[in-house]
């Protein structure tokens, strides 16, 4: 196993920056911007270089390494507010700041970086040799470990079904059981691999059951589910709300809120009368956005970005 110890350079592509950051609208804007995931810094750069002096920009992070990247990247801003904290809890976090409505805009970057994915202590990759943990936020106590050795069979099938779209779940999750305890990402990877059928194919093996094992660890898609409902009620009429997934069940949970909030009543079929606030949301873009044929080119994983845009009417 390599040296876990070894600090690496923090390194992120930021997908679609342009087109994420002109869905804002913000350029010489003196309003409030929400950025709730920060990340590399990426994106919250290019509004800080975009709104006014006046303006605002609240970026929140629950990983250590990308919050004191992006600081000392955006040490020069002083109208940027780096949260240590989860999205979850923007409503409180904005509240302690004072502010009442997100005036300008919000964006999701729903993406793990590129540092988190290849850093071997961290144990996303199944390149590297690492203990299984897969945290964002290396507070929090659950790990991939806890999910591989302490789930029940049906448990770790459900898992790799739903957030990996695995079609050999339960062949990997009998196997899981049946060599525990597991220790590893090379480990597990190993064992992935010995138990599914070898196909020609340029993904790995492993592939989905980590990207599983990566949702499910940090909660993802309940987390961003939740934050955004909250969020539309955050933000001011006009401002921006901007979505980007790579992952299909995000994605979908992006476009059936947004459509929802889009229609002219979120009702019961049954209701007898139309209690709900209406048509609160315009779609700016009915289809998502997809990554230029340049930026794939450049960066392969932009393939499976998409953006979406709503406007707050009412």
């Amino acid at each position: 196993m390599e040296n876990l110890e070894e600090k690496k350079e923090f390194h992120h592509y930021t997908v679609m920056k342009k087109e994420v950051v002109d869905s804002l609208n913000c350029d010489g804007s003196d309003k409030i911007f929400v950025d709730c995931t920060l990340g590399g810094g990426g994106h919250s750069e290019e509004i800080l270089k975009r709104i006014s002096k006046q303006g605002r920009l609240i970026a929140f992070d629950v990983d250590d390494d990308a919050i004191n990247h992006a600081k000392n990247r955006l040490k020069d801003y002083k109208n940027l507010a780096i949260i240590k904290g989860s999205y979850l809890d923007i409503d409180s976090h904005l509240k302690n700041l004072g502010i009442e409505k997100i005036t300008g805009g919000v964006i999701f970057d729903l993406g793990a970086s590129y540092h988190q994915l290849t850093t071997a202590q961290r144990g996303f990759s199944f390149m590297k040799d690492a203990p299984l943990d897969m945290r964002f936020n290396q507070q929090q106590t659950k790990t991939a470990y806890e999910v591989i050795n302490k789930y029940s069979e049906n448990e770790l099938v459900e898992i790799f079904s739903n957030y990996g779209q695995e079609r050999f779940s339960k062949r990997i999750a009998h196997a899981i059981i049946k060599n525990r305890p597991i220790e590893t990402t090379l480990e597990l990877a190993k064992l992935i691999q010995n138990s599914t059928p070898k196909i020609k194919t340029k993904i790995h093996s492993a592939t989905r059951v980590f990207q599983a094992l990566r949702i499910e660890v940090n909660g993802e898609l309940l987390n961003f589910e939740n934050t955004l409902k909250k969020t539309i009620s955050l933000v001011d009429i006009g401002a921006i709300i901007s979505v980007l997934t790579f992952h299909s069940l995000e994605d979908r949970i992006a476009k059936t809120i947004f459509k929802s909030y889009a229609s002219s009543c979120r009702c019961e079929k049954n209701a007898i009368k139309c209690t709900c606030e209406g048509k609160i949301l315009e779609l700016i873009n009915k289809k998502p956005l997809i990554a230029s044929v340049e930026e794939i080119a450049l960066n392969p994983p932009s393939r499976s970005a998409k953006l979406r845009i709503a406007k707050k009417i009412k």
